[in-house]
């Protein structure tokens, strides 16, 4: 483990000017917390902190887009996301301090308060899909331009970037994109129309926590004004979430019939993104979606 003295020193200012005790290097422990930034707890007297680091080039503004997604989910008062508490560079560093999130117990009842807490915040709206500013989804820029319907915000701030780049790495063929684009042309045709929705944008079970008291906690946004199926279509693709979530979000937030039958749709641009990180293991999960679409 290695913290830079600048970033020591950032820290400290931050920890001071709530009025809590500096930290050392041996009161901060290497913890676990995705594949992309280097991970830390942080111990101030008996307060606990989630420090994330990573260098200020790789992913430019990455903890910037972080804190301010957290933020305005936040701003919805229905549900819980840890407290963005810095936010900042040192040196060649970039970092995000937030609050520690002690874990608790995934059970049936924390996972139908979770489908409620959704539900509500989906209920969120604006004007247009898409957002005021564009962030990241895992490490890929995700644009987030305004447009007044869904299948053009899909295909063109979504979509069409993934298969872009999937291309000119080589992991598909103009076959492929011929056929992505025969999805573009009848894409209106295979879902509701809804007003935008407030969605966290991916949401996998790695970035939901129950915390000590049993409540839904989401971390890890790539939020947007959406299709709230998105979010739901993402919580099948790796599993993790229980019949309760489900039956507590369509109690209180029905979806429009059929919702079931589109998840393959929604979660062709997550399986994009793993194709252009990951590789080609994710490629016959989007032939086959498409094969069964066009």
């Amino acid at each position: 483990m290695f913290i830079s003295e600048t970033l020591l020193e950032s820290i400290n200012q931050t920890l001071n000017s709530r009025g809590e005790e500096a930290v050392s290097s041996s009161s901060i422990k290497s913890v676990s917390g995705g594949s992309i930034n280097s991970c830390y707890q942080l111990k101030s007297g008996e307060c606990k902190y989630f420090l994330k680091v990573n260098t200020k080039s790789s992913y430019p503004g990455m903890f910037h887009k972080e804190a301010e997604g957290l933020k305005l989910i936040r701003s919805t008062g229905c549900v819980m996301v840890p407290g963005v508490i810095s936010c900042g560079i040192a040196d060649s560093e970039q970092f995000l301090m937030l609050q520690w999130i002690e874990r608790g117990a995934d059970t049936p009842s924390a996972q139908g308060e979770m489908g409620r807490a959704l539900a509500a915040m989906h209920k969120h709206s604006n004007p247009s899909f898409g957002l005021d500013n564009d962030n990241y989804m895992g490490s890929l820029p995700q644009s987030n331009r305004y447009h007044d319907n869904y299948a053009d915000f899909f295909i063109k701030e979504r979509l069409e970037p993934q298969v872009e780049i999937a291309f000119n790495k080589k992991l598909i063929d103009n076959d492929l994109t011929i056929k992505f684009s025969a999805l573009f042309s009848r894409l209106r045709n295979l879902f509701p129309s809804e007003k935008p929705a407030l969605v966290h944008g991916d949401l996998w079970s790695g970035n939901y926590m129950i915390n000590e008291q049993g409540k839904p906690v989401l971390i890890d946004p790539a939020v947007a004004y959406g299709h709230r199926e998105t979010d739901i279509a993402m919580t099948a693709l790796f599993g993790g979430f229980d019949s309760a979530f489900y039956k507590s979000y369509n109690e209180s937030f029905p979806l429009e019939r059929g919702w079931e039958q589109r998840i393959d749709l929604w979660n062709l641009y997550p399986l994009l993104i793993h194709l252009n990180l990951f590789g080609l293991a994710y490629l016959n999960g989007i032939k086959s979606t498409l094969a069964a679409l066009v």
